[in-house]
């Protein structure tokens, strides 16, 4: 790899409350120290491993990441270790490797990497692949962060909002709802007016696509 010109063409990412992170796992001290000054310069924190253990006993992290492993490790195989964070859908992997292996690259790709390098590769090949994978990793975290926030504003409706809710996305009008609940329709636009304003809806549609969401049956009436 040639650092220089990595240096000089990296830019920083956009700024966040939590600096991404890259993990590097591979057991050539010199590729890890290469690769970790690029990223460092790139605007990125840095943290490196010697083995796919020594990266397994780091404890998970709560902001952006992305891991750069070797495919060929002294203890598991970077493939390995894909296997075992799988549920780590909020760091992309990035393979990089000495040896050009069409079908290890497929089941690396079909198990969810982001990009195949053979080395040596271009910095700025890495930089490109680091950029999307960290930018996928934010995506990832604010679609997680948003889906804990609608559970939580689900979860504070009382069950008589609930089953408003239930009832207004599958269609009712105030009057059936008030029949089906056995209530006054007055009451029903009173339930309705507060579970839309706990749920942050501002219409129906912004309702319906918050229940979908939450996997929300609409209630038929009976």
């Amino acid at each position: 790899m040639n650092l220089s010109q990595g240096i000089s063409a990296a830019r920083n990412p956009i700024l966040s409350r939590t600096l991404p992170t890259v993990f590097i796992v591979d057991d050539d001290v010199s590729v890890r120290e290469a690769l970790e000054l690029l990223v460092r310069i790139a605007g990125w924190r840095a943290e490196t491993f010697a083995s796919a253990r020594d990266f397994l006993s780091w404890p998970r992290i709560s902001g952006p990441s992305c891991l750069v492993c070797d495919v060929t490790l002294p203890d598991l195989s970077g493939l390995d270790l894909q296997q075992l964070v799988a549920d780590r859908h909020e760091m992309p992997i990035i393979f990089i490797t000495g040896h050009s292996d069409v079908p290890m690259s497929v089941r690396a790709m079909k198990a969810g990497a982001i990009e195949f390098l053979i080395k040596p590769f271009a910095d700025e090949a890495l930089l490109n692949a680091l950029r999307d994978a960290i930018e996928r990793s934010e995506d990832t975290l604010r679609h997680a962060a948003s889906g804990r926030l609608l559970q939580h504003r689900y979860e504070s409706l009382s069950r008589r909002e609930r089953e408003v809710m239930g009832l207004v996305v599958a269609g009712k009008m105030n009057k059936q709802i008030a029949g089906q609940l056995g209530i006054s329709e007055i009451t029903v636009k009173a339930h309705r007016a507060k579970m839309k304003r706990k749920m942050g809806a501002k219409s129906l549609a912004d309702l319906v696509r918050l229940a979908a969401s939450l996997g929300i049956a609409p209630i038929a009436c009976s």
